[in-house]
């Protein structure tokens, strides 16, 4: 009988031991959150690179603006502190998060595996797709991306993105021309010197409605599923929950289909780019 209350007390002191520890382990991973480093600055570093329509672009008073930043500027306003937009080229910007520049990418990045070996991403915001703008010469001969996987056919994108990926592993016996942007892959198509542009579904449709129609197809039905989220450094829990809790917040209190709609379902917002 003393052998076995011994027995018992040795376990549930061993238990209080474990979890006095990591009680203490986990105040400690607290501390070290980019959230207390980021009220204490007093700042929100919001990292992005301007020009990917709708969610981040400069306006005409040099001002940025987009489905992004409305949330960027929301979720300083929910932390009390201040929105720091720091736009950065897009083949440096998960360096330049890893190595402290901002505190956080909101720049439309889709979620990929590779990618997430790097960062960690919150709950996606938003699902896009890639979709085609396809010259208006070959409308009814292409129907789909499937038709597109042929050498004879110009494809194009903004090369280190989701679409030139897409079009290497889904359509790999196109001719493939890479850009330094959308815009310039999309006029390439719209001028009739390419094929098709594949790019997100929401950059195209714009693209399509402000230049391309008379030339161009819209193929708006999306080949791919591509949640874009937020992404921080890895190993902290803390600002991921803090994130994913903003998130349903938006979505619960109207903020969200108010940024949804302004940015997504209307195209107002040109007037302030010309």
């Amino acid at each position: 009988m003393k052998r076995g209350l011994f027995t018992a007390l040795a376990i549930v002191a061993a238990v209080a031991f474990c979890m006095g520890t990591a009680l203490g382990a986990d105040i400690e991973l607290a501390k070290k959150s980019h959230i207390q480093k980021i009220l204490e600055r007093g700042e929100l570093r919001v990292g992005f690179e301007s020009g990917y329509m709708p969610f981040e672009m400069t306006n005409k008073k040099g001002e940025f603006i987009g489905f992004d930043m409305d949330m960027g500027r929301r979720m300083a306003k929910a932390m009390g502190v201040k929105f720091v937009p720091v736009n950065t080229a897009w083949d440096g910007i998960i360096p330049a998060l890893v190595t402290n520049k901002f505190d956080i990418i909101m720049g439309g990045m889709t979620i990929t595996q590779e990618r997430n070996l790097k960062v960690n991403f919150s709950d996606p915001y938003i699902v896009v797709g890639q979709a085609i703008l396809l010259n208006k010469k070959y409308e009814g001969t292409v129907k789909s991306y499937k038709d597109l996987n042929d050498p004879k056919y110009i494809v194009t994108s903004r090369m280190g993105t989701t679409g030139e990926q897409s079009i290497k592993r889904m359509i790999p016996k196109a001719t493939y021309k890479g850009f330094e942007s959308e815009a310039e892959a999309g006029m390439e198509v719209i001028n009739g010197k390419a094929t098709a542009l594949v790019y997100d579904l929401p950059f195209i449709g714009i693209l399509y409605s402000s230049q391309g129609k008379g030339k161009t197809v819209f193929l708006d039905k999306p080949f791919t599923y591509e949640p874009l989220a937020w992404a921080i450094n890895q190993g902290d829990p803390d600002f991921l929950n803090w994130l994913n809790n903003f998130l349903r917040q938006c979505k619960g209190d109207g903020f969200y289909d108010k940024v949804y709609s302004k940015w997504i379902l209307s195209a107002d917002w040109k007037k302030e780019l010309q």
